[in-house]
């Protein structure tokens, strides 16, 4: 097959459908070919609009992008003069249908950064949260303008670590008094990802742990994604935290409410992925307490209608469940647990299929009934095709002695080979 490739033509306006107004050359981006909104010359001298020049760098370029000329440096130094000319051009152009380009912000420094921290961490030492809060307030403003504001606070080493600190000291005095602080916070940290070490441990603590468990029942969408993706964050850089959010009164409850009361993705996810964690912890009663709950047919019930990422982690979960005696009674007296694992297998992904393989090998040693079932639902089939595509040593292992223990009941049933979820009524 042959592919031809052609240059992008320059964009044009066309207001009143009678003339077509073309943007004059020099007036566009060599990288793009739009109109340039932030010109800056590169030490080669020719200029580019600023985003798409901070692309080409940090794609690790270090060559002019037109001219392939090495770099003498990576400076960006602003094109004031074009820049006028073109928001003059834009006002002269505007029956046409030209918005006039906004004046640009000039990029915050690392030297005006690492001023806001260090007020930051000077207000943290003596508990003044409204000083703290307006040096927040600034490096969110800062991050909100542009990504590269946010790249150059994020860069700051100190950044996450005095962040996490003051977070710590001021859930530490008082989360209702400091509420306006610790909000600010979770916000701004979520751009620091993964945290550091020290950051890690202040955002640990169990002060900490207990004001991101409250922020978790807060009505404000945006305060519970801050903190629940704070929580995952944490436990997914150390499992050392995990035990110490067990602790905390009501966190299961909370995180349960989540998946059987769905707000959006980027909550449920997270929610997922801490139970997983915290189940895995083989912490019996933590484990006891949320298939009491009914997380295993909440589960089942997700999965039949998921997208990709909250059925892996609803499978993956299922699976861990499936390690204790009562989770796997719970998953046995589920009319949906057999249809719904075999019909993930080859269907989802090599991660769900995995875990759908893993959970039947785990239902079904020693169970007839499991295996009949397992068989009736077209196990054996999707098993021996497994194989033939091919996968990881450890799932093949576990689908071979599924195959040896399905094969002796395989005569004279009739396999069911289309399976329709909703009509299929739980047993209890």
């Amino acid at each position: 097959m042959v592919f031809s490739w052609r240059k992008k033509k320059p964009r044009s306006f066309n207001g009143d459908k009678k003339k077509e107004l073309e943007i004059p050359r020099h007036f566009l981006c060599p990288i793009t070919l739009d109109l340039m909104k932030d010109p800056v010359t590169l030490s080669s001298g020719i200029t580019y609009d600023r985003e798409s020049a901070e692309k080409w760098l940090d794609d690790g370029n270090f060559t002019c992008p037109v001219s392939n000329q090495v770099l003498r440096s990576f400076d960006q130094i602003p094109n004031h003069s074009l820049r006028k000319v073109i928001q003059d051009w834009c006002v002269e152009n505007r029956s046409y249908g030209v918005e006039r380009i906004p004046t640009p912000r000039i990029p915050v420094s690392s030297a005006e950064v690492s001023e806001v921290l260090f007020s930051i961490m000077d207000s943290t030492r003596r508990l003044d949260r409204c000083a703290c809060l307006d040096s927040l307030h600034k490096l969110k403003k800062w991050g909100l303008e542009s990504e590269r504001n946010k790249r150059c606070i994020v860069a700051n080493a100190t950044a996450a670590g005095a962040i996490a600190a003051a977070f710590d000291a001021f859930a530490g005095e008082s989360v209702d008094k400091n509420i306006n602080v610790l909000e600010e916070i979770l916000f701004v940290i979520n751009w620091m990802f993964p945290l550091t070490e020290q950051a890690q441990r202040y955002i640990g603590s169990q002060a900490s742990l207990h004001c991101i468990a409250l922020f978790l029942k807060s009505e404000d969408l945006t305060l519970k994604q801050n903190a629940i993706t704070v929580l995952a964050e944490l436990l997914s850089c150390n499992q050392k935290y995990t035990q110490a959010l067990t602790t905390i009164d009501g966190i299961n409850k909370t995180l349960f409410h989540f998946i059987n009361n769905p707000i959006c993705p980027s909550i449920t996810k997270p929610s997922l992925t801490l139970i997983y964690d915290m189940v895995s912890l083989s912490n019996e009663n933590t484990t006891t307490e949320f298939i009491n709950m009914g997380l295993i047919p909440l589960l089942l019930e997700i999965m039949i209608d998921s997208q990709k990422a909250i059925c892996e982690k609803a499978l993956a979960l299922i699976d861990q469940l499936c390690e204790t005696e009562q989770g796997r009674g719970f998953a046995y007296d589920d009319a949906l647990a057999m249809p719904v694992l075999v019909k993930k297998i080859l269907r989802v992904s090599e991660l769900a299929t995995e875990y759908s393989v893993s959970a039947i090998w785990k239902l079904s040693k020693g169970d007839e009934k499991a295996l009949m079932e397992a068989l009736q639902f077209g196990a054996f089939q999707k098993l021996l095709l497994l194989i033939q595509v091919g996968c990881n040593d450890k799932t093949k292992e576990k689908a071979t002695e599924l195959l040896k223990l399905l094969n002796p009941y395989r005569p004279g049933l009739e396999c069911i080979d289309s399976l329709d979820f909703k009509n299929i009524k739980r047993s209890f």
